[in-house]
């Protein structure tokens, strides 16, 4: 039975990361969900040793007391983890999720994430993190260390989940993005919906041909593709495609050339993630 790995932070993000996970988990067949949540100390705001400044006595307390305080702060994180953990477990299975695993780890979300992927059909997490900073957009940094590691598909969850009966694959050519619409020709996820396929011309080209090879792959499979030939900015077209078309998912790859050529993880998968408000599914 297929897997998935959903990794959570307890963020704004985190109810989208779990309904986008039930979903995943009703279109590949019941698959069971296991649930990651990270203690990672590294970015933790600790207290300032100025000891140094004081006397004998003082400083012994200080100590102290700054020992007292990390260890009061590391079991009340751990007490928050185990209830975003619980509070995971009652959402997924109320979206009807029969099997459910909890895990919480010390250490860094990368590093942990590659310890489970093995077991892992597809990742779920979120377009950004507690840390993230919400006035500038910036993607979180963990979302963009999981993406270069992760050689999984990787759901990138969008702010609110909502029902998703269309999506677009962005297709620049490559051999990458020919594997990318040959599983999507098969996948179970994309079983039903309507599916967009999508792609950016160069100044004066029309790109029609560039579409035929795909397209046929996915009307073989059943899957009749809606054909966008775009022009202009990479990003701003494909963005401006998801909003006019209603598109709820984007499919894209890791890696790709030419005019996409950046994507992962460079300015253009960068910016679509940031401009699209819907859900990706990223493939290396």
């Amino acid at each position: 039975m297929a897997r998935i790995l959903a990794c959570t932070d307890g963020s704004i993000y985190a109810e989208s990361i779990l309904d986008h996970a039930a979903w995943a988990s009703s279109r590949l067949g019941g698959a069971g969900v296991r649930v990651l949540h990270v203690l990672d100390r590294a970015g933790a705001a600790l207290p300032v040793d100025r000891s140094g400044t004081l006397g004998l006595d003082e400083s012994e307390e200080l100590l102290r007391e700054l020992a007292a305080l990390d260890e009061a702060r590391g079991r009340l994180a751990l007490r928050r983890g185990r209830a975003i953990l619980e509070a995971a477990e009652a959402r997924l299975r109320a979206a009807g999720v029969a099997e459910v695993t909890l895990t919480q780890r010390h250490g860094a979300l990368v590093d942990t994430v590659v310890e489970f992927e093995e077991e892992a059909d597809l990742l779920v997490v979120g377009k950004r993190g507690e840390a993230a900073d919400f006035s500038v957009g910036h993607l979180g940094a963990n979302l963009e260390r999981v993406l270069r590691a992760s050689p999984r598909p990787v759901l990138v969850a969008s702010r609110a989940f909502k029902p998703i009966t269309r999506c677009a694959i962005a297709y620049d050519g490559g051999p990458a993005a020919l594997k990318i619409v040959e599983f999507a020709a098969r996948a179970p996820a994309l079983d039903g919906l309507e599916v967009h396929l999508v792609t950016v011309a160069p100044p004066g080209a029309t790109g029609a041909t560039l579409l035929e090879t795909p397209s046929g792959i996915l009307e073989r499979a059943g899957r009749a593709p809606v054909r966008a030939v775009l022009h202009g900015e990479t990003e701003q077209a494909i963005a401006a495609h998801v909003a006019a078309a209603g598109i709820d998912l984007l499919v894209m790859g890791a890696y790709g050339h030419g005019r996409i050529r950046t994507m992962i993880l460079g300015s253009t998968t960068t910016a679509l993630l940031q401009a699209c408000r819907i859900p990706v599914l990223v493939f290396r």
